[in-house]
């Protein structure tokens, strides 16, 4: 029996980077529950924060409302618009894999390029 429910929500894009491992299990869920990566990823999160009380009770300090945003949102309106699969992507079950120029390539390991794309 899986551990969250899927029901539809008003949604926002933003790109986040995972472990190649964690998106793979995000896709297993997903499939496990006949949703979507987007929904398993909103509902886990959402899921841990009600669950975390130290969590909520700094939602209620005035340190929250000083937190700085880091979650990379793209701005109204992009997210009506379904983005293109281009030859330098390769999409995957919602994990979206980039590949870089060669001579940042050599920089970064394969399994710390999957980005997860929500939205």
């Amino acid at each position: 029996m899986p551990l969250i429910e899927i029901t539809q929500s008003r949604y926002v894009s933003a790109t986040i980077r995972l472990d190649l491992e964690t998106a793979t299990l995000i896709d297993q869920y997903a499939a496990f529950v006949r949703g979507s990566a987007d929904d398993v990823v909103d509902k886990a999160l959402n899921y841990v924060f009600a669950k975390d009380r130290e969590f909520q009770d700094y939602l209620k300090s005035p340190l929250a409302a000083e937190a700085v945003p880091s979650l990379r949102v793209r701005r109204a309106g992009a997210a009506d618009v379904p983005e293109p699969v281009s030859s330098g992507r390769r999409s995957r079950s919602g994990v979206e894999t980039r590949r870089q120029p060669r001579d940042q390539a050599s920089l970064v390991p394969e399994e710390s390029r999957s980005v997860l794309r929500t939205g």
